[in-house]
């Protein structure tokens, strides 16, 4: 069958129609999906964060004490009580230590404080080189406006922890205006510690709370909490965040005291 002119450019037109948008279809199948901005941090890979507390420090025993004690003046009984956010282990099987490591030069410490401004405590931090008993830190901490779980940090302009060399911290609750009785107190050490490069690339290619997995289980317990706990004070009603403060603290043995709040003093 002979096709006339008007037929076989009408074939062309179809044809050549047909052709671009099979390309326009290719193309556009072709490029690809941009992947959307995380809107909350990301969880570790492992689902949860294994704390790993590391062999002690060379040397005495740390000891110390993780909880503020029997009542002492006139500071009323309180449940929970004073409580340091560190770990504790029993090695040798009849001494408490209460310490663990940072990578920080300037690290933060973490209390949890039954007492409140309203009650007039004094209250101070107080950091020591535990071979010297030199001070390094001493500062008055102000109480919050309810029980909670407070931040110290120790400051910039303060002598870097050197690294290696364990420091001994105290946090004192004096019952009375004067100090005149013994204070109610908890007690640890802190060591710094340099990671290895093999960490610290890790940590440099991690999302924040993929860190705190990291720090956890490398041993560096107040790395791992310190990350944890400005995570949630910048998303505090998020669950994931919730989920894992738990985690942590129950990895240490300070599980019950996951609901209380982060309070500013």
């Amino acid at each position: 069958m002979k096709l006339n002119l008007n037929q076989i450019i009408l074939v062309f037109t179809l044809s050549s129609t047909s052709l671009l948008n099979s390309f326009s279809l290719v193309v556009a199948q072709s490029i690809p999906t941009q992947p959307s901005q995380p809107t909350s941090p990301q969880p570790p890979k492992s689902g949860t964060i294994k704390v790993d507390l590391p062999n002690l420090p060379p040397g005495p025993a740390p000891g110390g004490r993780r909880f503020g004690g029997a009542r002492r003046g006139s500071c009323p009984d309180v449940k929970p009580p004073l409580t340091a956010l560190v770990p504790l282990t029993e090695q040798p099987a009849s001494v408490t230590n209460v310490w663990g490591l940072t990578t920080e030069a300037h690290p933060q410490l973490w209390f949890y404080l039954p007492y409140t401004k309203s009650s007039g405590y004094p209250a101070e931090f107080v950091l020591l080189d535990d071979q010297t008993k030199d001070s390094v830190y001493n500062s008055a901490i102000a109480l919050p406006a309810k029980a909670g779980i407070i931040k110290v940090p120790v400051p910039e302009n303060t002598p870097s922890l050197q690294v290696g060399k364990q420091y001994r911290w105290f946090l004192n609750i004096y019952c009375d205006p004067q100090k005149q009785s013994t204070p109610i107190y908890v007690e640890g050490v802190i060591v710094r510690l340099n990671p290895n490069q093999s960490l610290v690339k890790q940590l440099q290619k991690a999302q924040p709370l993929q860190q705190v997995a990291i720090y956890a289980e490398n041993g560096f317990w107040y790395d791992a909490l310190t990350t944890l706990g400005q995570l949630r004070q910048t998303n505090p009603q998020n669950r994931t965040l919730q989920t894992h403060w738990r985690d942590l603290l129950a990895g240490v043995g300070l599980g019950e005291l996951a609901v209380q709040p982060l309070v500013q003093p």
